[in-house]
């Protein structure tokens, strides 16, 4: 069994689209906006394909698609930028009942090393999450009505 993880951090928001197109919007890398940061994947979005974010003076940090349940959630895992540590960045889409989406974002620290970094990862990711997630869901809304398809009022992916 797993150890708890030392330190983790979610948050929920909504999102004017419907799921399946949420879910279509951040399953494709190239919308992932967090300038200056950049990332590509090696493969489709998939359980066991890879990817690299790149940020200016940096060396590239790794991840993997630990988990995948395909129109409901995803589990990224990178552990190339700590020492016997990974992070985690489960997502989870869910559908509403007036046809919009919840998403959720539960970061988590985890591995041997991993109370070294707590402080660090505190810093970096808690002040910003929930304004980043805003911003997601700001950009898979607006993204939704360009497209036509915020008519579109799924229920299920």
């Amino acid at each position: 069994m797993e150890a708890p993880p030392a330190w983790e951090c979610h948050c929920s928001v909504e999102c004017d689209a419907p799921v399946t197109f949420a879910w279509q919007y951040m399953t494709d890398v190239s919308n992932w906006s967090d300038p200056p940061a950049e990332f590509t994947l090696d493969a489709p979005f998939a359980a066991g394909s890879c990817g690299i974010t790149r940020m200016p003076g940096q060396p590239p940090a790794t991840w993997l698609i630990r988990d995948l349940d395909p129109g409901k959630s995803y589990t990224i895992e990178g552990s190339s930028f700590l020492d016997c540590a990974s992070m985690r960045f489960h997502w989870r889409f869910d559908a509403l009942p007036d046809g919009r989406t919840r998403l959720t974002q539960r970061m988590e620290l985890r591995g041997d090393n991993a109370a070294t970094y707590i402080d660090e990862v505190r810093a970096g990711f808690e002040p910003n999450l929930e304004s980043g997630m805003r911003r997601i869901a700001g950009n898979i809304a607006r993204a939704s009505s360009v497209s036509g398809r915020s008519d579109q009022r799924d229920q299920d992916p």
